[in-house]
């Protein structure tokens, strides 16, 4: 009689059988128990200035080895990494790197270029493997290496409470600020939320939010005045970025957002923010 099993990590808890796959592409069935299929798969390597995560105020002008597998657990038409995040093990091509063999390959690289600081978890939606990322986050640390989270945020709270103290840096895409937003992403508002708090009053994580600004989905001022006076509430130091959307995957049809509407919303969220930047304007 085949097995399946349902998986505990984000809210979707889709009922996986045995061999299959759930919503996210990475995760799988092997033995009645859900386990990350994606586990040391990569299908993307380089070295990025953090302002690329885009982290503009924690250890500016350093770099980090970027890592990202495949798979996602949400389906914004207007993904930016698509190819892989909306791919799984047959999509996409991919190599086995183990955690210790990722932590030697960051120290290589940081003997070669002092500048590199620490490893990123990014590209796809890193909470869909999280055991990796907690495992390669642990060598990391022990190494003297920093760990960066760049993720949509919706996960259970057991995940994100599990790895909140071993991340130094995070951003975390805020799509919208509503949960009917959300529910047509496939992603969970609540569980965003969860992350945001949790990271943003952490002792031992910086933590900056990106809100990418799309006609039709995230460019209301009364949505902003809302997310910012929010994000205040929860901690004056987080670090927001007001982004200009570009047409991609579903929405290739679209028109970027004028630079205008940009600039007004992150003039909303000064109001509240102390610490707001644009980006791709």
């Amino acid at each position: 009689m085949s097995r399946s099993a349902t998986c505990d990590v984000c809210r979707r808890h889709c009922v996986i059988p045995e061999g299959g796959v759930g919503f996210c592409r990475a995760r799988t069935c092997q033995g009645g128990d859900v386990v990350a299929g994606n586990y040391g798969r990569l299908t993307s390597v380089a070295i990025d200035p953090v302002e690329k995560k885009p982290l503009a105020e924690w250890h500016p002008g350093a770099r980090v080895l970027s890592v990202g597998s495949y798979g996602c657990n949400m389906r914004c038409p207007f993904c930016q990494n698509f190819e892989i995040s909306q791919e799984g093990a047959d999509g996409v091509p991919w190599r086995e790197v183990l955690p210790q063999e990722l932590v030697d390959l960051a120290l290589e690289c940081a003997e070669r270029d002092p500048g590199i600081i620490g490893i990123a978890h990014t590209y796809n939606e890193p909470l869909v493997g999280w055991e990796y990322v907690h495992d390669c986050s642990v060598l990391a640390h022990k190494a003297g290496l920093a760990n960066v989270l760049v993720s949509n945020g919706c996960a259970s709270t057991h995940v994100i409470d599990t790895l909140a103290p071993l991340v130094d840096a995070a951003n975390i895409d805020l799509k919208c600020f509503s949960a009917e937003g959300y529910r047509e992403l496939g992603g969970s508002f609540e569980d965003v939320r969860h992350t945001i708090e949790a990271l943003g009053t952490s002792s031992t994580c910086h933590l900056e939010v990106t809100t990418l600004v799309v006609p039709g989905v995230s460019d209301s001022q009364a949505a902003m005045r809302q997310e910012a006076a929010w994000l205040t509430n929860v901690s004056k130091e987080i670090v927001l970025h007001v982004t200009r959307f570009f047409p991609r995957w579903h929405m290739a049809n679209a028109q970027p957002t004028p630079v205008a509407t940009v600039m007004r919303l992150a003039d909303v969220a000064r109001e509240y923010l102390p610490h707001v930047h644009v980006g791709n304007c």
